[in-house]
């Protein structure tokens, strides 16, 4: 399980001030929690975290020397500034069910003969308990077929007895569609001859 450092921090400095010197804002919220904890976290800290964890992910977030088994919430990301600007956390209860995102990874699409592979949903949602939380879903599509839909009561998240999906079942995942190679008609040749 991936680890981050955050501290508490005093809403009497604006966030705009803490990105400008290198760090992320964000809040730990969560049923044993009074309000919310507003955090700000080192900008390359962040960054080695979400190497390996995104939304719905797990983390151990220790916050000034406390520790807590956190679920990523949200990730609000400046693609003009290439960075995150804002994290939001949910402190894990173990009895508690809790909604989370799946991120859907479909592999091996290059092998998928004489189609083309559309993607329709990249996550799913569900609840469930901490211990049976997924953030990745990595599906085989190798063996589809013209014509084949892949839908999310097609994926092993959805036979898990431990989550309870809140993404439609039918839902479309994937879809393989024939290629159509379009020739161009060449122009008729007139053999009109002016004498």
């Amino acid at each position: 399980m991936t680890t981050l450092k955050a501290e508490k921090r005093t809403l009497d400095v604006k966030a705009k001030r803490l990105r400008r010197e290198g760090y992320a804002t964000g809040n730990l919220f969560g049923r044993k929690i009074e309000g919310s904890i507003p955090l700000k976290i080192e900008k390359r800290e962040l960054e080695r975290a979400l190497k390996s964890a995104g939304k719905g992910s797990q983390v151990q977030l220790t916050v000034d020397g406390e520790t807590y088994n956190a679920l990523i919430k949200e990730i609000d990301y400046n693609s003009m500034a290439c960075r995150v600007d804002e994290i939001d956390f949910q402190a894990l209860v173990s009895n508690e069910k809790v909604h989370s995102v799946a991120e859907i990874i479909l592999v091996n699409h290059e092998e998928i003969a004489g189609g083309v592979l559309q993607e329709s949903l990249s996550e799913v949602s569900y609840r469930a308990y901490p211990s049976a939380l997924v953030d990745k879903i990595r599906v085989d599509v190798s063996s589809l077929k013209v014509g084949d839909t892949l839908r999310v009561k097609d994926l092993d998240i959805a036979r898990n007895k431990d989550i309870d999906l809140t993404t439609d079942p039918e839902a479309v995942v994937a879809t393989v569609t024939a290629v159509h190679n379009v020739v161009p008609e060449e122009p008729a040749e007139t053999d009109e001859k002016t004498e």
